[in-house]
């Protein structure tokens, strides 16, 4: 027998109960889950400041914990609603994906209210599901804990126990700025394996986490096959990741590195 005793204060500003089960199962993170992920009902969602801001989303800091025990610190990304403006490329990206109804696909090809609001939660879902196939290979990318609309809960990573850095404000050493060059490599190679592409990987997409490199922001992969600019995107992935190293004084070529990835993903 359980002894039940209700929450009497109310929530504070910026608080939620957790919303780990008010979402379809297909939208939690896929198992086996790490240990540090929050699943009780009991749990509560505090929110502890903004992390980043940008035209497509905002990323702020949630710590999701049981009251009275040590919780987990994530990182909500929430992209923007029906005044969302950006992804003014989108077409580039979204060539090759479907849409269920033919009227989405209507709405986003006029951009109206309706269609903003869409493109919104299809981002936010393209994220989620690029995160979750990331993670399943075995890839450097943050753990997606939930998608709620379009908000997607994903690992925070850290350094020393704050927000890892942008790999463009590091000046590492010239071991470790060949290491890193192999991760990045490694990464592009085995998405190239399985048909896609980051899409938009550069240094301000890279977090360093010590002598690992972790990549975020996914929503744009793209099927290098079926999305007709796929090899473009592909290149130009190899251009931005290959400058930023060979600036650092590292020998790297880009279209060395894109001939061998292609090679792997046609």
């Amino acid at each position: 027998m359980c002894d039940f005793h209700p929450v009497d204060d109310p929530l504070a500003d910026g608080q939620r109960w957790s919303t780990w089960h008010a979402v379809e199962p297909l939208c939690r993170g896929p198992e086996p889950r790490p240990a540090w992920v929050v699943t009780e009902d009991a749990a509560l969602d505090t929110e502890l400041g903004i992390l980043k801001t940008g035209k497509e989303a905002e990323v702020f800091l949630v710590e999701r914990a049981v009251p009275g025990r040590a919780g987990t610190v994530m990182a909500a990304k929430r992209y923007r609603g029906e005044d969302h403006r950006s992804f003014h490329r989108s077409s580039a990206y979204t060539e090759g994906r479907r849409t269920r109804r033919s009227r989405d696909t209507r709405a986003l090809a006029r951009r109206s209210d309706y269609g903003r609001a869409l493109a919104a939660g299809q981002w936010a879902a393209a994220e989620w599901e690029a995160l979750k196939t990331c993670w399943s290979l075995g890839l450097p990318v943050p753990y997606p804990v939930q998608l709620d609309g379009t908000e997607l809960l994903m690992e925070l990573v850290t350094v020393d126990g704050e927000p890892a850095p942008r790999l463009a404000r590091m000046r590492p050493a010239p071991d470790l700025l060949a290491a890193w060059f192999d991760q990045l490599r490694d990464f592009l190679a085995e998405l190239a394996r399985h048909g896609l592409a980051h899409g938009d990987l550069s240094p301000y997409n890279v977090l360093a986490a010590g002598e690992r490199l972790v990549v975020i922001d996914l929503p744009q992969v793209v099927d290098v096959v079926a999305n007709p600019r796929g090899p473009d995107l592909l290149l130009r992935d190899c251009t931005n990741v290959c400058r930023w190293f060979a600036a650092r004084g590292l020998a790297v070529d880009e279209h060395d590195v894109f001939a061998d990835l292609l090679a792997h993903a046609l």
